[in-house]
């Protein structure tokens, strides 16, 4: 339990870290922008752009790794939405931020820090990959489900260029697109950019955990809905073991591969969840609670997901690198 604990302090460490600084400070969210944009835009997609590229491509082309996680996604957001259909009476729009918040893992700012910290950069690879196609399935659901639930008037052919900008426009996408190529055709970059690429690539994971402490700070809880227990026990329990049962179903998947997609789909809801709720102004103030009270829970759910690990509780070990 010591080797697990030293494994997780870093990485909650500097979440809390993050969030002490956001709550002593005071510094309005406007200030988190900057680092927010060095995250998202220049540090994760030079790490996923140069590990992706280094990786043979027979790695990145079978497609049932990521057709059993992804579809693990859509399941569990459907059972969120179907919870979030009860508890609102019917209500799709909020259905749909109870369905993202039950479903999508913060995979950007804690993913790549968590399976980078426990499993090394063999796990590189699928936590691009994961994390990938979850924005991709977030895309296409967010704003399909309110233009279902009524949020405005837009034509079909405006959502689908709206899904289809938002997919192909995302840097963690371009530069996992990329990464692909350039392992498909063997691109090395030249000594100088390789240099710089690792200087952001060793950025990205702490500045990604300390930001992501800031916003959680920042921003208010808001009430919290009686729906938030059950929502977080689907999203930080019944997601990773219903991805590790049907990786293991399915059969085949490297031991590390498997552990990257429980780790990943053992985080709490992402930040995009409030963020969502604001853009279509639903669900808003309850929104920030699930981040705030679902990252508060992850210390402990994910840890004990850490341990089940590295004590060979899914029937396989992985030892920290």
């Amino acid at each position: 339990m010591q080797d697990v604990i030293s494994l997780a302090f870093p990485f909650f460490g500097l979440i809390f870290l993050g969030y002490a600084a956001g709550k002593f400070k005071k510094i309005p969210e406007e200030g988190l922008a900057w680092m927010s944009f060095f995250i998202i835009y220049v540090a994760l997609p030079a790490l996923f752009f140069r590990l992706l590229s280094e990786t043979p491509i027979e790695q990145l082309t079978d497609p049932s790794y990521i057709t059993a996680t992804t579809f693990i996604t859509y399941t569990v957001f459907a059972i969120a939405f179907c919870i979030g259909v009860f508890a609102t009476k019917g209500n799709i729009r909020e259905s749909a931020i109870l369905g993202i918040a039950g479903s999508y893992s913060n995979v950007g700012y804690m993913g790549p820090g968590l399976t980078l910290a426990v499993l090394g950069p063999a796990a590189t690879v699928p936590t691009a990959l994961i994390l990938c196609f979850d924005n991709t399935l977030l895309f296409i659901l967010a704003p399909l489900m309110m233009a279902i639930g009524g949020s405005g008037n837009e034509p079909a052919s405006k959502i689908i260029k709206l899904i289809l900008w938002r997919v192909f426009s995302h840097p963690f996408i371009l530069a996992t697109i990329a990464g692909v190529s350039a392992a498909a055709i063997g691109f090395k970059p030249p000594l100088a950019i390789d240099t710089s690429l690792k200087y952001l690539s060793n950025a990205a994971a702490p500045c990604a955990l300390f930001a992501m402490g800031v916003s959680v700070a920042i921003r208010p809880a808001g009430r919290i809905p009686l729906e938030l227990p059950v929502i977080l026990v689907v999203k930080l329990i019944l997601h990773p073991l219903l991805v590790f049962g049907l990786l293991m179903w399915i059969g085949g998947f490297e031991p590390i591969w498997v552990a990257t997609a429980i780790l990943m789909a053992c985080l709490p809801p992402a930040t995009n969840v409030f963020v969502i709720a604001q853009q279509y102004s639903v669900y808003v103030q309850r929104a920030s609670s699930f981040v705030l009270f679902g990252t508060m829970m992850s210390v402990v759910t994910v840890t004990g997901f850490m341990w089940a690990l590295t004590h060979g509780i899914f029937g396989f070990t992985i030892t920290p690198p």
